[in-house]
């Protein structure tokens, strides 16, 4: 197991907008940074919260999968969300994602996010 820290990347998920990783591995964890719904280009994407949800947690798939990982090795996740009277369809789109046991989950509500989107999905995933 190698325990130096490590910086991933993926083209299909949007460069980082600062100075931070989108994610970074140590050990047998990572830490996948706050997606945002945007294009690789880090253009923001419109659409429903379900389809925001989705676009999201498809960027974050794609960096685990440069290590080999996918969202079924995740076992921690935060939901930020501009409003939580979104919250049933974002619960549904997230859903579709994931099977039990599911990982835990905190979800908050927060004034704003980056580049004015109403969703960001952060996660911590483990190889087994």
């Amino acid at each position: 197991m190698n325990n130096e820290k490590q910086a991933l990347h993926s083209d299909l998920a949007p460069k980082a907008i600062g100075p931070y990783s989108q994610a970074v591995q140590m050990g047998n964890l990572v830490f996948v940074s706050g997606q945002i719904p945007a294009d690789p280009a880090g253009n923001p994407i419109k659409g429903t919260i379900s389809e925001l949800t989705n676009q999201c947690l498809g960027q974050i798939d794609a960096i685990l999968r440069t290590v080999g990982l996918s969202l079924s090795d995740v076992v921690k996740t935060t939901v930020y969300m501009t409003d939580l009277s979104q919250f049933p369809a974002m619960n549904e789109a997230y859903a579709g994602h994931f099977k039990q046991p599911y990982p835990a989950r905190a979800t908050v509500e927060v004034k704003s996010l980056p580049k004015g989107v109403s969703v960001e999905i952060d996660a911590v995933a483990i190889r087994k």
